[in-house]
């Protein structure tokens, strides 16, 4: 081996490497990205949990009981409704994932255990089950530790009747696993092979050299992008579809909720997800660039959109990041429909936002193409 002909084509990649700008900033920026991204969205530990409280005693003991669940860090008790239909649509709606039900004869010092419910939102396994265990240990701690010790300190000689709490998992009381997940999965699924298949489309024309021979034609940009996007749209839906049917026939995954909302939003994201893609491609010089792009797109997500990890335990600006995603909208939208069973009501700001960022997205992909040769 010659060392001076591997030293030359050593330092001829190195200037290639340097030329393509895009690949090298990529390749330099997208690791510290990523972990930071990464690092404080991958959170394991299902803490500050949204509860939503319906508190009919109204009287010290329930507002001690109250206290015990939000210093917990399990809980976050922030919202306080009049009733039980109030209670029932935060659960409806994903605001909250837990809610208690603390009845109007609520009292540790009566002859029977006093009946108190806790509901939690079983949609999401991982949440529920921290739900359920954490829940059941604070009304354990509160009734049998800080009230004995306080009746003991006042030499009271019998043991008050605790708290009976009752249990109520809404919308997935098996905590079936593959209930989450096939539903994410559907979306994820659509998204990463939209997203590919669009990504390379003008990149193709560009390297082939067929995107000369578009030049010279009259058709306009809109329609050049249109045409392109049409056939792809067309391949996105018949994809959703075989996914659809193997998750409801294979997978035994039920759809509760309007079959019909669901095919129209599934095509709503296929338009977003496409419309990502294409902006990729007119962004991109080359399909190395193209996948580079893909890839910066699809792997935060993953994590981010609530696939994997609840967008609860991330932090504020955490969220914000995933909030430009189609996906994180398009993950309430499906699991709402094929879990919980609720309408287009309940998801109306998921569909508008959902729709507004593909708007948007496409406009951007449109006004970005130029039917030239850069």
């Amino acid at each position: 081996m010659d060392i001076h002909r591997l030293y030359a084509i050593i330092k001829k990649e190195f200037i290639q490497i340097k030329r393509d700008k895009p690949s090298l900033i990529i390749s330099l920026v997208m690791p510290v990205v990523m972990l930071f991204l990464f690092g404080y969205a991958v959170a394991t530990e299902v803490e500050h949990i949204p509860m939503a409280v319906l508190d009919q005693s109204k009287t010290q003991e329930s507002r001690d009981l109250i206290r015990a669940y939000k210093n917990s860090l399990y809980f976050d008790p922030d919202y306080y409704v009049d009733n039980i239909k109030d209670l029932d649509m935060l659960l409806a709606e994903g605001k909250v994932r837990a809610a208690l039900i603390i009845p109007s004869d609520f009292s540790l010092y009566k002859s029977k255990p006093t009946p108190v419910l806790l509901k939690i939102d079983g949609s999401d396994p991982t949440t529920a089950r921290t739900a359920l265990s954490s829940g059941v240990m604070v009304a354990q701690s509160f009734s049998n530790k800080n009230i004995i010790n306080d009746l003991s300190k006042k030499g009271v000689r019998f043991l008050p009747s605790g708290i009976d709490l009752r249990t109520k998992v809404e919308y997935n009381p098996n905590l079936n696993t593959l209930d989450f997940t096939i539903p994410g999965l559907l979306g994820l699924v659509m998204q990463n092979i939209t997203i590919i298949l669009t990504a390379f489309a003008l990149v193709r024309e560009k390297e082939r050299g067929t995107m000369e021979q578009l030049i010279v034609t009259p058709v306009k940009s809109a329609e050049l992008m249109v045409g392109k996007l049409i056939p792809y749209i067309i391949i996105g839906y018949a994809d959703f579809l075989m996914v659809l049917a193997l998750s409801v026939y294979w997978f035994h995954i039920p759809i509760n909720g309007n079959i019909y909302l669901l095919l129209i939003l599934g095509f709503d994201f296929i338009i977003c997800s496409l419309a990502i893609g294409i902006l990729i491609s007119t962004v991109a010089k080359t399909q190395t660039q193209a996948m580079q792009g893909a890839f910066l797109t699809l792997l935060p997500t993953i994590i981010l959109s609530g696939f994997i990890f609840p967008r609860e335990q991330m932090p504020v600006a955490i969220r914000a990041i995933s909030d430009i995603f189609p996906l994180t909208y398009f993950l309430v939208i499906l699991r709402g429909i094929i879990i919980k069973g609720i309408d287009a009501n309940i998801l109306s700001q998921q569909i508008l936002i959902m729709t507004i960022i593909g708007v948007v997205l496409l406009i951007a992909a449109v006004l970005r193409f130029r039917k030239r040769l850069d």
